[in-house]
């Protein structure tokens, strides 16, 4: 793990998924250098100080991308938006909710992100998904070198995610150049249906799961027998659970396990275990619709997979980082226990050899990510050639 801030393991754990973004380490130490004594103030303070300096980068990114194409170089321009999308990613994360301007961040984020996309041809397209009167918004990644319909694969946020940090740390990417389409989605509690839509994260991931699995069924695009999930961090309890209950679902894996939450929000009450984010305890009940501490307890008081992992019957991969310091090991020991009906199952812990030791292996990506998008394309294979 890179760590910038000897004394600050959320301020570290965000350069790291901004390098695994794309970010560039010149471009880092600029906004960073002046930031050592801002990462030892109390939250508010540091975080201001922390958003100012990204978001000036992402301002002369912006500036520098439209003397481009002035210049007619919309490539140049496409690859300095998307540094700009990142670092303001980055910096709205650590906001705390309610904070002034954090929508208008998030909005201006999510707009330069898309003109990234554009400028520099990605495959990549953003698609909504009607859902109890409002939609889910995720991207759409083609796989490549396919004719006809194509497996495909659904990832879901953690705790404080989004669609476009998933897309931008590449596992779609590697799945596509493997023949696997990806939906990488802004589920219920988490990037637009939360920031935008004021859905809430809920205990029964099958519920909104099965919107999606409909929808992806109408596309002809789509091998509807081969239709996978993948979910990292707090994810690695949405996709098992949604694996469990959605028997469409052909396969599942998760990047980093998540089997007892409730355990876990006991264990940080007591200052056990690192946070993700600033504000953090704010931050879960606003993603749970909350009113309160007392409240947000007894709702993670569900959000375990006991009594769920022996439901699943299609292939499943678990792997976890050998140094996570946010969800402890012995939870992917539990839930690849538990997996007792599942046809094919893998325990991959990643260790210093291969790196990706951290949690959801956020110190190393590309290793880590490479190996899940291996295991996917190889049981896609196989299933398909049943």
């Amino acid at each position: 793990m890179f760590k910038y801030f000897p004394t600050n393991y959320v301020w570290n754990l965000s350069i790291n998924l901004a390098i695994e973004m794309g970010a560039r380490i010149g471009e880092i130490e600029e906004m960073c250098g002046p930031l050592q004594e801002a990462a030892k103030s109390p939250d508010k303070e540091g975080v201001q100080a922390f958003r100012d300096t990204w978001a000036k980068m992402a301002d002369k990114l912006c500036g520098l991308a439209e003397e481009d194409i002035e210049r007619g170089r919309l490539l140049s321009a496409g690859y300095k938006y998307n540094r700009a999308a990142t670092y303001l990613i980055t910096c709205e994360r650590l906001q705390a909710h309610g904070a002034p301007g954090r929508t208008e961040l998030y909005k201006r984020s999510l707009e330069l992100f898309h003109k990234s996309i554009e400028l520099s041809q990605e495959n990549c397209q953003r698609v909504e998904i009607p859902y109890e009167g409002k939609h889910l918004s995720a991207l759409y990644v083609k796989a490549k070198g396919v004719e006809g319909p194509a497996p495909i694969l659904i990832q879901v946020n953690g705790l404080d995610s989004s669609k476009e940090m998933k897309y931008r740390v590449g596992l779609p990417q590697w799945l596509a150049e493997r023949g696997v389409s990806s939906l990488i989605l802004d589920q219920p509690g988490t990037g637009e249906a939360l920031k935008l839509q004021g859905l809430h994260a809920r205990f029964d991931t099958e519920h909104w799961a099965s919107v999606v699995v409909d929808w992806l069924e109408q596309h002809g695009d789509v091998d509807s027998k081969l239709i996978g999930m993948e979910g990292v961090s707090l994810g690695g309890y949405y996709c098992p659970r949604a694996v469990a209950n959605e028997p469409r679902l052909a396969l599942g894996c998760v990047w980093g396990a998540n089997h007892d939450w409730r355990d876990v929000q006991k264990r940080r009450l007591e200052k056990e275990g690192d946070f993700p984010v600033p504000h953090y305890w704010t931050h879960v009940q606003w993603v749970w619709g909350a009113k309160d501490i007392d409240d947000f307890m007894e709702i993670a008081e569900n959000v375990h997979l006991d009594g769920q992992i022996e439901k699943i019957k299609v292939p499943f991969l678990v792997t976890h980082g050998a140094k996570d310091s946010q969800i402890p090991l012995k939870w992917a020991h539990r839930t690849f226990d538990q997996l007792v009906n599942s046809p094919k199952r893998e325990l991959k812990i990643f260790t210093e050899r291969e790196g990706g030791v951290q949690h959801s292996s956020f110190d190393n990506s590309s290793n880590a990510g490479q190996y899940i998008a291996d295991w996917v394309a190889e049981t896609f294979n196989e299933l398909k050639a049943q």
